[in-house]
């Protein structure tokens, strides 16, 4: 038991640049003392002392701020971070290692009891403020999920979701697509998918603009080879160039298109 508190207080040292000593994290950090009174409610739960299990969470709820439900299963190593808010369900499971931060809800989307109602939580997963995870699906290791996103589909290993409806940030697409939204000033995470017809024309537009710069960039390394060539006296092997003589359709051999 000890060793477990000793390894949940390093990981908060580790994470929070404000903890400053192992007596502050033991003393002042209520995400902490959630995790310590989750446990033996647990065990209550388990081991069929259910009304006292419910009764240690109630009190835990009303002291820390956190709601975490005895039946829940959660890992080593997780950090509730500010934690004020937190509401983890039944059936939910958390891994090794997570963070996650205040106003988090692992909540269900069935009023069936005996079944998967809350999501499976992976090993270092990040959820931001405020996310809603609603749903017995599985958000896979190393996943990160944005502040205020409603997730309802689950996430794989690695991946961002991010925005209400949550949609994934992982295919080499939408990371081209961040990328040139970036350098126009903004994010392009906010931006839905599917259901708002301004957001898919500003999704065609960063395409666009994307690909013209791409376009824009194979053609100045083509005039470049054509000026190298010009200078040197030859031509280039596709005849792209003759003298006083620009095929634009040559050129666009050249680049690929």
């Amino acid at each position: 038991m000890f060793a477990r508190l000793r390894s949940d207080i390093q990981c908060i040292l580790e994470r929070d640049p404000a903890a400053r000593s192992t007596w502050e994290v033991l003393t002042c950090y209520p995400g902490l003392h959630a995790l310590m009174l989750h446990r033996p409610a647990h065990w209550c739960w388990v081991h069929g002392f259910t009304w006292l299990g419910r009764f240690i969470s109630h009190i835990a709820r009303w002291l820390t701020g956190v709601e975490i439900h005895p039946g829940a299963k959660i890992g080593e190593r997780v950090f509730f971070d500010h934690a004020m808010g937190v509401v983890v369900g039944e059936t939910a499971e958390i891994g090794d290692g997570c963070t996650i931060y205040h106003g988090v809800t692992l909540g269900g989307t069935s009023l069936y009891k005996g079944t998967k109602r809350h999501p499976t939580i992976g090993r270092d997963v990040i959820i931001g403020a405020g996310a809603q995870v609603l749903g017995g699906f599985t958000v896979g290791d190393g996943a990160k999920i944005g502040s205020n996103a409603v997730v309802t589909k689950p996430v794989p290993a690695g991946a961002t979701a991010v925005g209400n409806p949550a949609r994934i940030i992982q295919a080499d697409a939408d990371a081209k697509r961040e990328a040139a939204a970036s350098k126009m000033g903004f994010s392009a995470y906010g931006v839905t998918q599917n259901d708002d017809p301004l957001s898919l024309a500003m999704r065609g537009l960063i395409d666009n603009a994307s690909s013209q710069e791409h376009q824009i960039a194979m053609l100045w390394q083509a005039i470049g080879t054509l000026a190298e060539g010009r200078a040197q006296g030859d031509c280039v092997p596709s005849d792209a160039c003759r003298d006083g003589d620009f095929k634009a359709d040559k050129l666009n051999e050249l680049v690929g298109k």
